[in-house]
């Protein structure tokens, strides 16, 4: 399993998953879950896959092979549609053919086909869409309401983002919510784990402004896992005792 987070906030995106798949107690390998691109000041895309590993590496291939020959010919491609919610589209269209070719022949075989994808960018003229893509190729978007996504092994990093998050929550507060939610579902979730892939895009940029690969021995995210888990300790001890009559 895996777990990714996206966050759309008033100054940008942020993009933060796990590279663990885990096809067995003794089957455990690392895969990217992000992926991006980006043609700068033209546009940034970027797409968080969660599921059968063998339908996100399909979709990932497609929308790879219509961008190579959107090169030589008159075809759309994410890196070509008119806007992000097109891409939206086209991410959603891929899903359902590949789930069309390779969901029956898993489903007779006891496998499960089921995948979620978080596609998210801007481009030029345009504004910050983030999206969830489900199975079937349907999609929800981002709101001011609800401006994050999670997939994967989600409910051990949602109760920091409901708390924390919101559509003006500056960036360094909501890379820090990021963190934590992630930091938080590594502690309790053996099918998640390091290194972790971060992707910001900032607004009206067009481009990616952090590109990061966090290594189990990263500094930064030491310390931040340890002072959050102080910090929850010495909380925990100063809220007010229940009455035992």
């Amino acid at each position: 399993m895996t777990y990714c987070i996206g966050l759309k906030i008033a100054e940008g995106l942020v993009f933060l998953s796990d590279t663990r798949t885990n096809a067995g107690i003794d089957n455990i390998a690392r895969y990217r879950k992000t992926f991006t691109w980006c043609e700068k000041g033209e546009r940034a895309i970027a797409i968080l896959a969660a599921g059968n590993l063998s339908i996100t590496q399909g979709v990932i291939t497609h929308l790879n092979q219509e961008i190579h020959r959107a090169e030589t010919e008159e075809v759309e491609c994410i890196m070509n549609a008119p806007t992000i919610y097109r891409v939206g589209q086209l991410v959603g269209a891929a899903m359902r053919r590949v789930q069309d070719r390779d969901g029956e022949a898993l489903a007779a075989r006891g496998e499960a086909s089921a995948t979620t994808m978080i596609v998210g960018g801007q481009r030029r003229g345009g504004r910050l869409r983030l999206f969830q893509i489900y199975a079937a190729g349907n999609f929800i978007e981002a709101t001011p309401d609800t401006p994050y996504f999670q997939i994967g092994e989600h409910k051990y990093g949602k109760p920091i983002l409901d708390r924390v998050v919101t559509i003006d929550t500056p960036m360094k507060e909501a890379l820090k919510a990021a963190m934590v939610s992630m930091d938080s579902t590594l502690r309790s979730n053996l099918s998640v784990g390091m290194p972790l892939d971060l992707s910001v895009i900032r607004n009206d940029a067009m481009e990616f402004k952090v590109q990061r690969r966090i290594e189990a021995d990263d500094p930064d995210f030491a310390t931040l896992s340890d002072r959050w888990s102080q910090a929850i300790g010495e909380l925990f001890q100063s809220l007010p005792d229940v009455k035992e009559e």
